[in-house]
């Protein structure tokens, strides 16, 4: 399957496991937005698939993730809007379409940094490997770090979730951290199997981004994949939540169903399992639908463990 076309399928899987609790999704794809400052030479542009975050450092703007296909000059324009200095680097959180689509709009001299499995997962697809501008150039397994001093970035991965190349981006002198899809619109992420995601996986790698990543010193602004910009402390609730249910999936497999397991979450977790339409909500589904997919893959991934 093209990867362009694969996230729309995962999609369309995940609502119907989801039910009836699916059908208040409402799907829509609203244009790349306006940039808006996060802290200092931190930006973060909405729209238009995955947040683009803009780090403005003394050599050039570094961008983290490009959006759907023909978004490039949309992010050009709202980048201008607050520097003059050319675009030098793109990270990419992970592999698909709403977040590295735009990547060969900028000059093949842009430095695409992104990890090992999500070249991989780029490699893959016939549309992106095709072209070299959208490609990474540079690839890390565990960590990386990017520049020096205010401009230092540094690169973490934890373990597979929303897919198995998920980065973390922190970047330290403005104590923030982009998250990609992984922590994305205050809910369950969507879990891609075709490119190594896992429900049962998740907790564990959120777990390690929390010990591993120094926040005290270093991340108290968390930039989500897809909607706002949240709290260190919002993301360790959502860490919680997911390993809640998992947990209570594995021990209610067989005993209840999803839909009574993620009633169960609620009285700890209402953030998490609203069952409101979220504002600018790109996809389909609320929080407490998605709550209800994700205990459905935790199930069909523990019916296939030994």
């Amino acid at each position: 399957m093209a990867r362009s076309r694969l996230l729309p399928a995962i999609v369309v899987v995940a609502l119907a496991v989801a039910g009836a609790a699916a059908q208040q999704q409402r799907p829509r794809i609203p244009p790349t937005g306006a940039i808006k400052k996060v802290r200092d030479n931190l930006y973060v542009i909405p729209g238009a698939g995955g947040n683009t975050t803009v780090f403005v450092t003394q050599g050039g703007v570094v961008l983290v993730d490009t959006k759907l296909p023909n978004n490039g000059e949309p992010i050009l324009n709202q980048v201008r809007t607050v520097t003059d200095k050319p675009v030098t680097m793109i990270i990419n959180t992970h592999s698909h379409p709403d977040h590295i689509g735009s990547n060969d709009y900028f000059p093949a001299s842009v430095d695409v940094v992104a990890h090992d499995n999500t070249r991989k997962w780029m490699a893959a697809n016939p549309r992106v490997a095709s072209n070299p501008a959208a490609m990474p150039d540079r690839t890390f397994t565990d960590r990386m770090t990017l520049g020096t001093g205010d401009d230092r970035i540094e690169l973490y991965y934890f373990g597979a979730g929303h897919t198995d190349g998920d980065a973390f981006i922190v970047f330290p002198a403005r104590r923030a951290m982009a998250a990609g899809d992984v922590f994305a619109w205050k809910m369950a992420p969507l879990i891609d199997p075709m490119a190594g995601g896992s429900v049962l996986a998740l907790p564990g790698t959120l777990e390690r981004a929390v010990t591993g990543i120094p926040n005290v010193d270093t991340v108290d602004i968390v930039i989500e994949g897809h909607g706002d910009v949240n709290t260190w402390q919002g993301f360790r609730d959502y860490v919680q939540f997911n390993r809640a249910l998992v947990d209570a999936a594995t021990a209610g497999m067989g005993k209840k169903t999803a839909e009574e397991i993620a009633g169960e979450l609620k009285p700890r977790f209402p953030v998490f399992t609203k069952e409101q339409l979220l504002p600018d909500m790109e996809y389909g589904g609320t929080p407490w639908s998605r709550a209800v997919i994700n205990v459905n893959v935790a199930f069909q991934e523990l019916a296939k463990r030994p």
